[in-house]
């Protein structure tokens, strides 16, 4: 080899913000993964930056990264309080970084351990956008440094200088550093971000709305985070300026990643240009239909002057096109010295008026004239000069499209490019689709948006049915996700997957009972996740009938040949299986039958209780023999209800009044308190002047109901001012006394309750004395002392 010219040149590492265009794009998509991670939905910008932060700092080998809770807070413009009970709790919550933490000397969390799960788990995934190399990490963090490192001073002396907002702190630091790091992705060698596509608010302008995407929030608070990066000078809007001096356009730079290109990205974007003939595509801010349309066919022409509508454009920096210059024509020009140069001289005219526009314009291009060979293709599709277009160009261009798909015989649904434009290329936002279709995720992007829906509908209904016969119902979607990664083994792969849906929705997402258990799913128990026992001992049974058959053929034909015995063998295991078919066929028919005689039975039981119930609604009543009276009417209820009530209020005022252990006194008491009842019920009735029988039974029910509720309130009353009452009230109030000295309050509320409960327990007690009593009355037998009552009345 000849000799090197000169000493080899020395290369050193490169600014940390002059990234490549496939660093960017690797970075830049590891933070989006982070970021879209499910947990993190509607978490604050901190969190967000932290896990960004954290996983920076997390080394390729071991994969647990240990920071302490102030230096993550300086990472974050944050205090160490906040730090601690805000963002270290809300990592927890969101399942995507594992913490553990080491106290400090106070209680609080002040070392932690992390490990983000997503990168943990993308670990030896080939082409995964979390699966970073070593270098890819320690490229990440020298770039973090260079956006918000808070800067060091170190032992020997040296100082690390902050990054561009490490000085920036407190309230909405975490919303700038981050906004900061997701521009300088997005931003190219030269500086400018390429900003978001499509119709934006004309109030806020694009860059607003393309900070507003890269962080995922309203426009307005992007454009409040933009300004406070302006006032920093991190990022600077340029208004781009056209060949005549009009500003036209705003770009988005950030100054430091142009200068770590050698580049003055501020200078650059001031002599940005306009390329209409060949847009940059890659620009969305360009290539998005609607909010510009540059050309003759969109631009209104006239002469001198702007007509375009600001409320009309997507970028209040837009302002309309200029004029642009006019295709030269073949019709011969004559020269102005010949003439005076008045208008319309010069275009083949024979010194008349120049014609109107629209003359000769709409002639046939097949005609053969001049006029028709010179008119320009922007003609045939656009309005004339000055004219208002009746329809959209971009409209006549996709008719034209469509009219020449159908001529073309190649015509599509419409509904195909509809479900084409709404296709989702992630998988579904809940944890558990996305974990139940993490094995065809490929196959997923390759879904319309129909078809997505369909299949994602699929898989919510299967994960409910697998939850409903798993002990641990969280488990469902593992394992529909090891059922289709099994079926993609057995297919080959996604690459031999033809047809997505129809493999999703008939073979994949299907499971295959390989036995009459409904757990089972390809021999295996869906529960247990081990062997189908059913399904092994249909094996073992067939295995067992098999060798048994062979035995028999053996012991009856010893002479066969291989193939002769096998024929023999394979018929007669025929045989055997239509005769199991048979005896099936008949248990099923038996099973059948006996279903029907049971529906049979079941039928003639209602019947009968029917015809039961029929019978008694139309009994008679067994008092007034009314008929239909299902055993009794109305008004003997009410009859029967009211004697049943006047004799609770008979024995509530013979209990509280009579010697439970003299007989006669109770028998001469009950008679006399039955027969005033009864004059006080006749004489309320009366007074109530009611006629009709049926209404007269009622009136007397509620009456009697009535003095029933005034007799048990009236001994209840009584026996509150009993010995027994009053010698459980004071104890009681002693007792709550002595427990707390100076709760007189208290003390007296439990003595009231204790005396309400013992005269209820007295009033129950004389009741169960007295119809002890009248029952032995009534069997004629002598009655017994009052002690001897109750030991009857509680044995009972």
């Amino acid at each position: 080899m000849p000799p090197q010219a000169g000493p080899a040149p020395q290369r050193g590492p490169t600014h940390p913000l002059a990234l490549g265009r496939d660093a960017r794009g690797r970075l830049g998509g590891a933070a989006r993964a982070l970021m879209d991670a499910p947990g993190l939905e509607g978490a604050p910008d901190a969190v967000r930056l932290a896990v960004i932060v954290i996983a920076s700092r997390t080394p390729s080998s071991s994969g647990v990264a240990e920071i302490r809770t102030p230096e993550l807070g300086r990472w974050l413009g944050l205090s160490a309080s906040y730090v601690a009970s805000e963002v270290v709790p809300a990592l927890r919550r969101s399942g995507v970084v594992d913490v553990e933490t080491a106290p400090g000397e106070f209680g609080q969390d002040i070392g932690l351990k992390c490990k983000v799960l997503p990168m943990w788990a993308a670990r030896g995934v080939v082409g995964h956008p979390l699966a970073l190399a070593k270098k890819e990490l320690a490229t990440l963090l020298r770039l973090l440094e260079a956006v918000m490192a808070p800067g060091w001073a170190h032992r020997d002396g040296r100082v690390t200088p902050a990054g561009l907002l490490g000085s920036r702190t407190g309230r909405a630091a975490a919303t700038d550093r981050l906004a900061l790091l997701l521009l300088v992705l997005e931003a190219r060698e030269s500086g400018q971000v390429r900003q978001c596509g499509g119709t934006v608010d004309t109030r806020r302008g694009r860059t607003a709305a393309t900070v507003a995407r890269l962080l995922g929030c309203t426009v307005s608070r992007g454009e409040r985070v933009l300004e406070r990066l302006e006032d920093r000078g991190v990022v600077v809007r340029v208004r781009v300026r056209t060949a005549s001096g009009l500003c036209h356009r705003t770009r988005l730079v950030v100054p430091a990643v142009a200068a770590a290109h050698g580049r003055d990205g501020i200078a650059d974007a001031r002599e940005d240009r306009l390329k209409a003939a060949e847009p940059e595509f890659s620009d969305p801010a360009l290539a998005a239909g609607g909010s510009d349309v540059s050309g003759s066919e969109a631009d209104p022409q006239v002469n001198g002057a702007s007509v375009a509508d600001e409320a009309d454009v997507a970028d209040p920096a837009l302002t309309a096109a200029l004029h642009t210059d006019h295709p030269p024509v073949v019709t011969p020009v004559s020269s102005l010295a010949l003439s005076c140069g008045c208008s319309g001289e010069g275009r083949g005219t024979e010194g008349r008026r120049p014609e109107c526009a629209c003359a000769r314009e709409d002639q046939d291009a097949d005609d053969g004239t001049d006029v028709a060979e010179s008119t320009p293709p922007v003609a045939e599709r656009g309005p004339l000069r000055g004219e208002k277009p009746k329809k959209s160009p971009v409209d006549e261009q996709d008719g034209q499209r469509a009219a020449g798909a159908v001529a073309g015989g190649r015509a599509k649904a419409v509904g195909w490019e509809k479900a084409q434009q709404q296709r989702r290329v992630g998988l579904p936002a809940d944890l558990g689709l996305r974990v139940a279709l993490g094995p065809v995720a490929g196959l997923w992007e390759r879904l319309s948006g129909w078809q997505q829906d369909q299949v994602e509908a699929a898989v919510k209904a299967e994960v409910k049915r697998l939850a409903g016969m798993l002990e641990r119902p969280e488990m469902a979607p593992q394992l529909l996700a090891d059922r289709l990664t099994d079926r993609l083994e057995e297919t080959g792969g996604e690459a031999r997957v033809d047809r997505p849906f129809p493999w999703l929705i008939r073979r994949g997402l299907v499971q295959r009972q390989a036995c009459s258990d409904r757990r089972c799913d390809d021999g295996l128990r869906l529960d247990t996740g081990g062997e189908c026992e059913n399904c092994n001992n249909i094996v073992h049974i067939r295995r067992a009938q098999r060798a048994k058959i062979a035995a028999e053929v053996d012991r009856e034909l010893p002479g066969l040949g291989g193939r002769q015995r096998r024929q023999v063998l394979e018929k007669r295991l025929w045989e055997h299986t239509q005769r199991e078919a048979e005896q099936a066929g008949a248990r099923h028919d038996q099973a059948v039958a006996e279903v029907e005689m049971r529906r049979a039975a079941a039928a003639r039981r209602r019947a009968a209780e029917k015809a039961a119930a029929l019978e008694r609604r139309a009994a008679a009543c067994v008092e007034c023999g009314l008929p239909g009276a299902a055993g009794l009417c109305p008004e003997c209820t009410y009859r029967r209800r009211t004697d049943a009530l006047m004799q609770e209020a008979v024995d509530l005022a013979v209990a509280v009044r009579a010697d439970l252990n003299d007989p006669a006194q109770i028998a001469s008491l009950s008679e006399r308190c039955e027969a005033d009842t009864r004059a006080l019920l006749d004489d309320v009735c009366r007074r109530q002047a009611v006629t009709d029988q049926g209404l007269m039974a009622f009136t007397a029910r509620e009456v009697a109901e009535r003095i029933r509720d005034e007799r048990r309130a009236s001994a209840h009353s009584r026996l509150l001012r009993s010995e027994e009452a009053e010698a459980e009230a004071e104890a009681v109030y002693d007792t709550v006394l002595r427990r707390r000295p100076r709760g007189h309050q208290a003390a007296e509320e439990a003595a009231d309750e204790a005396r309400r409960r013992t005269a209820h327990y007295l009033l129950e007690r004389k009741l169960g004395l007295l119809r002890a009593q009248r029952a032995r009355m009534q069997a004629g037998r002598a009655p017994k002392r009052v002690g001897d009552c109750w030991r009857d009345y509680a044995g009972r």
